[in-house]
């Protein structure tokens, strides 16, 4: 005889579903993933990047630019490529000592405005949607090479970058810079000229950044100097944490009323307190007790004498 389970009540239906977590999906492509820390350290560079860029531009535009960092994340060559326009400038150049390539990608609109804003021209709205002159490619290169050099100095704690220009592509789909598949990790900026924004790209290679990431956010080892400096810094700091003034209360145990009661006292009611004739006073910080005291005198001036809290005295 087989027995048929009673139906599940609709209150353990509803507790199984509120315990059911969505899954999250796992990209194969993706094994490893950059970590909040390696996020955290990588924004910290790139957001002293997007200062220094903003003097840069403004000071070779000479006119108001800002450059602002808006998202880190991972991606494969193949996506950061299909997010790219179908023709843009970008710039390849050397990661040494990291091996692969890196990609300064500024869109060819903004390109051509710098250009015309460092020939003494009023960048207007209308731009070619060409590749660069010979002359105006050497009029970029300067602005490129100054973005790339403090690219290098605002990356310095992470890697000793040596960024060298080793070619300019104008079409993503034949810029080879790595494989489809490839991880990289693409820096998006928002470069506003004259209140007109544009995206900026910046692309390293992921595989190569990941062991400067890993030693850059590890513990290292520490000289004698640095502990030296720890120690001081941590007596310093302690010394100046013992002198911090707080507000000390002495205090009978408090009581509990009803709002009845509060709204009926007047001149001339007694409170009842609920504190015993013989126990100590309360010793207070903030609302904490933490010490007890009898009350007295001390010259012309009321006093507390601290004595041993009542469970000491009862041992």
């Amino acid at each position: 005889m087989s027995t048929v389970p009673p139906p599940a009540t609709p209150t353990a239906r509803s507790r199984r579903r509120t315990r059911t977590v969505d899954p999250t999906p796992y990209d194969f492509r993706r094994p490893i993933q950059l970590s909040r820390e390696h996020q955290r350290t990588l924004q910290l560079g790139f957001d002293g990047f997007a200062r220094t860029a903003t003097t840069v531009f403004t000071s070779s535009l000479r006119t108001v630019c800002t450059v602002t960092l808006v998202d880190i994340e991972q991606r494969t060559y193949a996506e950061y490529v299909d997010s790219l326009g179908a023709s843009t400038f970008m710039t390849l150049f050397s990661a040494e000592p990291m091996p692969g390539t890196g990609v300064l990608e500024i869109p060819l609109f903004a390109t051509m405005s710098c250009v015309d804003h460092m020939l003494g021209g009023p960048g207007s709205e209308e731009q070619p949607d060409r590749p660069l002159t010979e002359i105006e490619d050497g009029v970029i290169r300067g602005l490129i090479d100054r973005l790339l050099g403090e690219m290098r100095y605002s990356l310095t704690p992470i890697v000793a970058l040596e960024p060298t220009v080793t070619g300019v592509e104008y079409s993503p789909q034949f810029a080879q810079v790595a494989g489809a598949a490839d991880v990289m990790v693409v820096v998006t900026f928002e470069l506003k000229i004259d209140e007109r924004g544009h995206r900026m790209t910046v692309c390293l290679p992921f595989s190569g950044l990941l062991p400067h990431l890993t030693n850059a956010t590890s513990p290292g080892a520490v000289s004698d100097r640095e502990r030296a400096l720890r120690e001081r810094s941590a007596q310093l700091l302690q010394d100046q944490f013992a002198r911090v003034p707080v507000s000390v209360a002495v205090r009978f145990r408090p009581i509990v009323l009803d709002p009845a009661s509060l709204t009926g006292l007047s001149a001339g009611s007694v409170l009842r307190l609920s504190h015993p004739a013989s126990a100590p006073l309360d010793v207070t910080v903030a609302g904490n007790t933490f010490a007890h005291a009898t009350p007295g005198t001390r010259g012309q001036r009321l006093a507390a004498l601290i004595v041993d809290t009542p469970k000491e005295q009862n041992q």
